[in-house]
């Protein structure tokens, strides 16, 4: 074949090939997928809606209504959240309420996330009297995340200008006040201590009395955290909140810590808190892991307490305010 005519033929066969690429690529920038901004989650620091993995519920349940009876999706969305972790009994309100409010043309997932955000209601930040040393109790189960939990919101007290006295009342886990040394440490915060096996109730008495005459604008106590079917465990928290009265303190909140990844049964272990001791207030650690977002519903609608704060990570910085709306967003937004 004529030499002029192969190079025409491979001048040709470039000239196709560069095209189809460039009309690839024009066609991926002109793309929805490729435009569309992805949601808008928590800032770096702030309130947060935890790092539950999103479940993506929005589209989901966008999907049920779009092709199946009212029944069946009705009866599916239920499912859907249940396998959210939101729990039999939280699935069942939420999905009434979205059904109550729901009219033909409307988005349901829309719907259900306004549901979701007035269901946990308006945020709740802690209430703590700025005239004289508030006392936080904090419970929970063992491997909770309740040690790191205190030495983290010492630290987010401390930069709020607040002066921190911590109580190690947890006596019985071995480790346990060298744990909290070091996050006390970590976060510029007072540590009053007994030897391992003291009174629990007396190391509370010290620390009210130490943080008094520091002048610690905040006590956390941190308390043992045995099996919560044990009911000496239980009767012990009385005593030491009653100690922290007669010492001269007042105990502003009662803050119980939940591992978010224990799902339903960790709902088990916060009732038989709440049973024991008035909780003000839920810290839902480690969201960050294999948590399901609908623990937050379950919290909120089984217990009724609110969620305060959550766990998004294992530093210092990473215990924040919990924000419904955010929360909300991830959860549906995937």
């Amino acid at each position: 074949m004529d030499p002029a005519i192969l190079v025409a033929i491979g001048i040709l066969l470039v000239v196709i090939v560069v095209g189809a690429v460039l009309a690839r690529r024009g066609g991926r920038a002109s793309s929805p997928r490729a435009t569309t901004a992805p949601p808008t989650l928590a800032p770096p620091s702030g309130a947060s809606g935890g790092g539950f993995r999103g479940e993506g519920l929005g589209a989901k349940v966008r999907g049920l209504f779009a092709g199946a009876a009212p029944d069946d999706a009705w009866r599916d969305l239920e499912g859907l959240l249940l396998r959210a972790d939101v729990g039999p009994a939280a699935a069942t309100d939420l999905v009434g309420r979205v059904r109550a409010d729901h009219r033909d043309g409307e988005d349901p997932g829309e719907l259900l996330r306004r549901e979701i955000v007035s269901v946990l209601g308006p945020d709740e930040p802690l209430d703590l009297t700025a005239d004289r040393l508030a006392v936080i109790l904090v419970v929970g189960v063992n491997g909770s995340g309740k040690t790191t939990t205190i030495g983290k919101l010492a630290a987010s007290l401390a930069a709020d200008g607040r002066s921190v006295t911590i109580a190690g009342a947890d006596t019985f886990r071995a480790a346990a006040g060298e744990q909290l040394q070091i996050w006390a440490e970590r976060a510029g915060a007072h540590l009053v201590r007994q030897d391992r096996g003291a009174d629990p109730a007396s190391v509370a008495h010290d620390a009210v009395t130490s943080a008094l005459a520091r002048g610690s604008d905040v006590l956390l106590v941190d308390t043992a955290g045995r099996l919560h079917t044990k009911t000496p465990l239980m009767d012990e928290l009385a005593k030491i909140r009653r100690v922290i009265e007669k010492a001269g303190g007042t105990v502003d909140e009662t803050l119980l810590v939940l591992d978010a990844q224990t799902g339903q049964n960790g709902i088990a272990q916060a009732r038989a808190f709440t049973d024991a001791v008035t909780v003000s207030g839920v810290v839902l650690t480690k969201t960050d892991g294999s948590a399901r977002g609908g623990i937050v519903l379950a919290v909120r609608e089984e217990l009724g307490v609110p969620v305060r704060y959550v766990g998004v990570g294992e530093g210092l910085a990473d215990l924040r305010p919990f924000d419904a709306g955010v929360f909300a967003d991830r959860l549906l937004g995937g």
